[in-house]
């Protein structure tokens, strides 16, 4: 099955450019023909080609379908972005497969990358979301200083992921199933000793996710999975 995103599809009924390129000029589909539509907040549509112009692909809907959350609870990563792009988009892409609502990207003092452009991690999600059927798209946040985000207020259960010595207990063992969850993932330097008492003065409880010394993409993905499966 073949899945468009269209965010604004119940008022426009109409594809955005790309999507209607893909449709048009790459599957070659025509007048008539039936499709399916997510608008990314939970829902399905079924619809049929209306118009099929050269740039444009207009539709008429014949119905509209809730997909059930797949899990409960909205599951947060907030992560210091690595200096290889090709591994945040990584790690972008196969959370949304697993599931994951929110990533944040953290400016650290440690952090190898200051600097975080979205715009090619929000299309990457896209494309997963599609592939893996989903109909509700994560919300990918700008860069945000370490600091301005752990004062936010933030619901749920909140826990830091380090490498300082310490009494720490593993992630599945402290996971309340359910409630919502925001989990912080240091850059390949860690957190700072400093951010990281910081952060349990903001409440948030320190973990471990096993024996092993992950990558930050590596360490943000095994939290996710830790929640989700």
């Amino acid at each position: 099955m073949h899945l468009f995103y269209a965010p604004d599809i119940e008022k426009t009924h109409e594809l955005p450019e790309e999507e209607a390129r893909h449709c048009l000029k790459v599957l070659r589909l025509t007048e008539g023909e039936v499709i399916t539509i997510t608008d990314g907040k939970g829902h399905f549509y079924q619809a049929a080609i209306a118009t099929a112009g050269s740039k444009r692909c207009l539709v008429n809907i014949l119905e509209r379908t809730t997909q059930e959350p797949l899990w409960e609870g909205h599951l947060h990563i907030a992560m210091a972005p690595t200096k290889n792009m090709d591994r945040n988009e990584w790690f972008a892409e196969k959370a949304t497969e697993i599931g994951i609502d929110e990533l944040t990207f953290l400016e650290t003092r440690f952090s190898e990358r200051k600097v975080i452009k979205t715009d090619r991690i929000e299309k990457i999600v896209v494309s997963a979301m599609k592939q893996s059927l989903k109909a509700r798209l994560p919300i990918i946040n700008e860069m945000t200083p370490f600091d301005r985000f752990i004062g936010q207020p933030h619901n749920g259960q909140k826990f830091i992921a380090h490498c300082y010595p310490g009494e720490k207990a593993l992630l599945k063992e402290l996971l309340q199933p359910g409630e919502d969850t925001l989990i912080l993932i240091g850059p390949e330097g860690d957190f700072s000793e400093e951010e990281v008492k910081k952060a349990l003065e903001q409440g948030f409880k320190p973990i471990s996710l096993g024996k092993a010394r992950l990558r930050t993409e590596t360490a943000a993905l095994v939290a996710c999975m830790t929640r989700q499966l």
